[in-house]
């Protein structure tokens, strides 16, 4: 409630000035309990001078929509969730960069034990060779699986082999002929291996490939017996009777 005082000023030509007393014990600026009531000067038409504070209690229209100054609990509760959804979003950011980050290490890794088993491709060759000539033996022998073991242990596969089906992408086909006791292109000979590396092919493998021909349809030699077959078995029958 605010009381408005006039002062005489009778003798005064100007307008009369009057004071206002604010007794309001929340301040409207900082939302605190004040203890000491203010007066605030206002103009001539009940106006606050400065206009930090209204002359009067408004009351308001019916219909009209009255702001309200929000309380220092909703405001800090506010702040405290829009800490909250940054805090979130950081912490998402930091686990996708971290997903990252581990996912080019496992990259750069695997990379690098490729490349260093590409590097081995060739020994390993020499290893086969020495094997299919009977000089793997010894302690020669013992290194060679040694060596091939830790390399099948670190992710190294070979691949081509006879009698399996011709793919062009893991085989280099460099000899071709045809037979009719293949079903569809086959692998019938590897000269070089193949080897992949996970998912990476280091190198493909040198094959020769027969492809199917139909047979040639049987004919008669002169003086064979050909066995009669089961529809003109009666006819031959009738015809020698």
């Amino acid at each position: 409630m605010t009381d408005q005082v006039p002062h005489d000023n009778s003798n005064s030509a100007e307008d009369p000035r009057v004071v206002v007393r604010d007794r309001r014990r929340i301040d409207p600026d900082t939302g605190q309990v004040r203890t000491v009531t203010e007066e605030v000067p206002v103009d001539a038409a009940g106006a606050p001078e400065g206009g930090k504070h209204a002359a009067s209690d408004e009351v308001p229209v019916e219909g009209e929509v009255v702001s309200e100054e929000p309380s220092p609990e909703a405001s800090l509760q506010t702040q405290l969730d829009e800490r909250t959804a940054d805090l979130q979003r950081l912490q998402a950011e930091y686990a996708n960069y971290r997903k990252r980050v581990d996912r080019d290490r496992e990259t750069v890794v695997s990379s690098a034990k490729a490349s260093v088993a590409g590097e081995l491709l060739a020994v390993l060759d020499d290893v086969e060779r020495a094997a299919a000539h009977g000089d793997l033996t010894g302690a020669f022998k013992a290194v060679a699986d040694k060596l091939t073991a830790t390399l099948q242990r670190v992710g190294l596969e070979a691949f081509g082999h006879e009698n399996e089906a011709f793919d062009p992408a893991v085989h280099e086909a460099v000899q071709h002929s045809t037979s009719p006791d293949v079903q569809g292109p086959t692998v019938t000979a590897v000269l070089r291996r193949g080897y992949r590396f996970g998912e990476r092919t280091l190198r493909p493998a040198l094959v020769a490939v027969t492809d199917h021909e139909p047979g040639a349809e049987q004919k008669p030699v002169e003086g064979e017996w050909l066995e009669p077959s089961e529809g003109n078995a009666g006819g031959e029958s009738a015809d020698r009777n």
